[in-house]
């Protein structure tokens, strides 16, 4: 505990069966009691980060004495706190390492989401994936639920990564024979050239972001022992043609740079007992101008179709870094005043 911490910390042990009220019944004082001091100095993080992020993002005053945590501010703010401090401190005794972004989607779903909804989580052998959004525990259940799951939003709000920890969950598991890993090879407004090695060689460049979700929800030796057996196979969307996938998870990844006619050839290959998600941020289209986007169409003309579910992610659910976010709102606003700079 900081001392700056210590000596700004005039709550005392009579204070802790409640709240104080405030000024014009907003500002009061609610006192949150922890058994454990072990515990209770992991939900505090190093040199109390966690606690700044909860003052920060919720402008409220946190101040830690003994087993106490003092929360000072609006009603509301202060109940969301309480939930916060109190999620942390049961995944705390649980044993889960957490982080200050967790803290942060701690806060967006207590702010967010109904009570009785908990964080969704996967679980892969490396580590504990928790939502750090309300729409990316959305994203969790829709992928629990249904076999065709459509990730739509922008960069940074952890759609792909999501699938890919989700699929690793699932051959953990057993629950499938293999992950199949597909994108189209569309240059980001660049021109590569040709791409020298073996078939993994030439597409690794355009899959990279999805090595790099595995090998960090997956042992790096497991990885590298699936990739050589077949077990998680790269497959670029050119040579899927033909093949049906059973017993699969399929992710297609930066969907919006299909054509129609690619993405349905896509879809058809859901095989039995397989689940296919497809990511994509409409916002980032490299098709030639004028040439539609087979994830618009997708969406759109499959939106009804029971057993299949579009989850859309916006702005809001960036979980990057603050800065990332602000980028993204910006873009956007720039869109929405004229379309065309999309493209």
């Amino acid at each position: 505990m900081s001392d700056d911490r210590k000596a700004s910390s005039s709550t005392s042990r009579g204070t802790a069966k409640g709240e104080a009220p405030g000024d014009a019944g907003q500002q009061g004082r609610t006192v949150v009691p922890f058994e454990d001091n072990r515990l209770l100095q992991l939900i505090l993080g190093q040199h109390d980060a966690h606690l700044a992020v909860i003052e920060q993002k919720l402008g409220i005053k946190a101040q830690p004495h003994g087993n106490l945590i003092t929360l000072i501010g609006q009603t509301q703010q202060r109940e969301i706190a309480k939930r916060v401090l109190e999620e942390l401190y049961a995944r705390a005794g649980k044993g889960e390492v957490i982080g200050v972004g967790d803290v942060d989607g701690m806060i967006r779903h207590a702010s967010s989401a109904p009570a009785k909804e908990g964080m969704a989580q996967i679980k892969t052998r490396k580590r504990m994936v928790t939502a750090r959004t309300p729409m990316q525990s959305g994203y969790i259940r829709a992928l629990e639920r249904t076999d065709l799951v459509f990730g739509i939003g922008p960069a940074g709000t952890g759609k792909t990564y999501i699938a890919v920890a989700y699929a690793a969950q699932m051959l953990e598991r057993n629950e499938v024979e293999r992950i199949i890993l597909s994108r189209p090879a569309v240059e980001a407004g660049e021109r590569l050239g040709f791409l020298p090695g073996d078939m993994r060689e030439k597409v690794d460049p355009y899959l990279r972001p999805l090595y790099d979700a595995l090998y960090d929800v997956l042992p790096p030796e497991k990885v590298e022992k699936d990739l050589e057996s077949g077990v998680i196979e790269i497959a670029p969307l050119a040579f899927m043609r033909g093949r049906t996938l059973a017993h699969s998870v399929v992710i297609l990844d930066e969907a919006q740079n299909t054509s129609p006619m690619q993405m349905k050839m896509f879809l058809t290959r859901l095989g039995e007992g397989s689940k296919m998600i497809v990511t994509g941020d409409p916002s980032q289209i490299d098709l030639p101008l004028g040439q539609k986007s087979g994830l618009d169409e997708a969406v759109k003309l499959l939106h009804d179709v029971k057993g299949i579910e579009a989850i859309r992610f916006t702005g809001a659910d960036v979980v990057r870094r603050d800065l990332v976010a602000k980028i993204v709102a910006a873009y956007d606003a720039a869109t929405a005043i004229d379309p065309g700079r999309s493209r």
